[in-house]
C-alpha cells in the first residue's frame, strides 16, 4: 500500500468514524450540540477530501475542546484512539516532506500495533483473565445492554475460558502478523471480527470504526517499513 493511499483511506474511515461519534449527540444538550454539529460537517468535508490538511487541524482543535468539555475522554479508549488518529494524520497532511509523513503515520501504525499487545499482556498477567473469571464478570455484571441469553455465557466456564485464552493469545500475537502481508490481513480480519462482536453484545461500536481507521497506516508499515528493518536484522 502506497503512503497517499494509507492517508486517503485513514481520512474517509476516520471522517466516517467521527461523524457516527457526533450523530450520536445531536439530540443531547445544546452546549453538546454546539460542539458536536460542526464536528459531523468536519468529518462530511474529510471523507470527501476537501480542504482535508486544515480539517484535520480543526478536528483536532475539536477534539481538544470536546476533551475539555468532558474533562477528560469520557468513553476511555475509543476517544484517545481518535485523538490520535486525527493528531497523526493532521502531522502527515502538513509535514514538508514524505520523510516526515512517514514518520507521523508510522508512529500510528506502532501505536495500533501497541495497543493490541499491551491490552494481551494486561490481561495475561491478570489471574483473573488467566482463570475466565474476568470475561465471565463482563457478561454476568455488565453495565451495557445486553440480553438475558446472552448473560447466560457467564454459566459456561470452560467456553469463558477458552475464549479469555483466545483473546490474551492472539493480541500478543498480534506483532508477529507484520511477518507476513497475508497474515497481516487475517489478523486485521479477526481483531475487526472481535471488535464488531463487541459492538454488537455490548454496544461498544465506538471501538470498531476508530481501530479500523488506523488500520490502513499499519498496512503501509508492513509494506514499507517493515521490510528494510527485517533486512537490516539479517
Amino acid at each position: 500500500m502506497t503512503l497517499e493511499t494509507a492517508l486517503r483511506l485513514t481520512e474517509i474511515i476516520t471522517g466516517f468514524a467521527f461523524a457516527q461519534q457526533s450523530i450520536e449527540h445531536l439530540t443531547s444538550f445544546r452546549s453538546e450540540r454546539l460542539l458536536f454539529f460542526p464536528r459531523l460537517i468536519l468529518s462530511l468535508l474529510l471523507i470527501i477530501g476537501f480542504q482535508a490538511k486544515w480539517i484535520t487541524a480543526l478536528l483536532v482543535l475539536s477534539g481538544l475542546a470536546i476533551l475539555k468539555y468532558f474533562q477528560g475522554p469520557y468513553n476511555g479508549g475509543a476517544d484517545r484512539m481518535s485523538l490520535l488518529i486525527i493528531f497523526c494524520l493532521s502531522l502527515a497532511l502538513f509535514a514538508p516532506t514524505p520523510y516526515w509523513q512517514e514518520v507521523a503515520l508510522g508512529y500510528l501504525a506502532l501505536q495500533l500495533l501497541l495497543s493490541y499487545f499491551i491490552s494481551g499482556w494486561v490481561k495475561i498477567v491478570n489471574p483473573d483473565w488467566r482463570s475466565g473469571r474476568a470475561l465471565s464478570d463482563v457478561f454476568l455484571f455488565s453495565a451495557y445492554p445486553v440480553s438475558d441469553s446472552l448473560r447466560l455465557w457467564a454459566n459456561s466456564p470452560r467456553l469463558l475460558l477458552f475464549m479469555s485464552w483466545a483473546v490474551m493469545i492472539f493480541e500478543l500475537l498480534f506483532p508477529l502478523s507484520l511477518l507476513s502481508e497475508t497474515g497481516l490481513y487475517i489478523a486485521l480480519f479477526i481483531a475487526a471480527s472481535f471488535h464488531f462482536s463487541n459492538a454488537c453484545f455490548f454496544g461498544l461500536n465506538r471501538f470498531f470504526w476508530i481501530w479500523i481507521a488506523a488500520y490502513p497506516a499499519l498496512l503501509w508499515f508492513q509494506s514499507r517499513i517493515f521490510p528494510l528493518l527485517l533486512n537490516n536484522i539479517l
